[in-house]
């Protein structure tokens, strides 16, 4: 849910009065840590995924289907930490610090029953 204007301004001049307090705080808060360590996640996923797909291949050329399996587990476990880690990768929002990326949302058939199921109980609490 984004921000109003009265809370963005309020946001605003409390980012300031704390860079004018103790602007080596306010520098060590802005949000770089949170974005490397976004990024080694990813990366971590991708050597994971690797390594997944080294044990699979290894695993077919040692006809040993155990350690197959578990190439293709680390693999699928590797690529979901990375695209989950890859969502939530802060992006520089208009003049304060870092912001998150909101997920991209299609409307789609949940949508449109959620629309639905809130129309009938709004037609319905007139009647109750």
């Amino acid at each position: 849910m984004p921000l109003s204007e009265h809370e963005q301004r309020l946001l605003d001049q409390m980012e300031r009065a704390l860079y004018a307090e103790d602007p080596k705080f306010a520098t060590a808060l802005e949000g770089t840590g949170l974005r490397t360590y976004t990024r080694r996640r990813v990366y971590q996923a991708a050597a994971g995924f690797t390594a997944g797909v080294a044990l699979l291949m290894g695993g077919m050329v040692a006809q040993l289907i155990w350690v197959s399996v578990v190439g293709f587990l680390v693999m699928l476990g590797c690529a979901v930490l990375a695209v989950a880690g890859w969502r939530r990768h802060p992006v520089v929002g208009p003049g304060t610090g870092y912001r998150t990326a909101p997920p991209a949302r299609k409307a789609g058939v949940m949508d449109r029953m959620e629309q639905r199921w809130q129309r009938r109980r709004d037609e319905h609490d007139g009647r109750f």
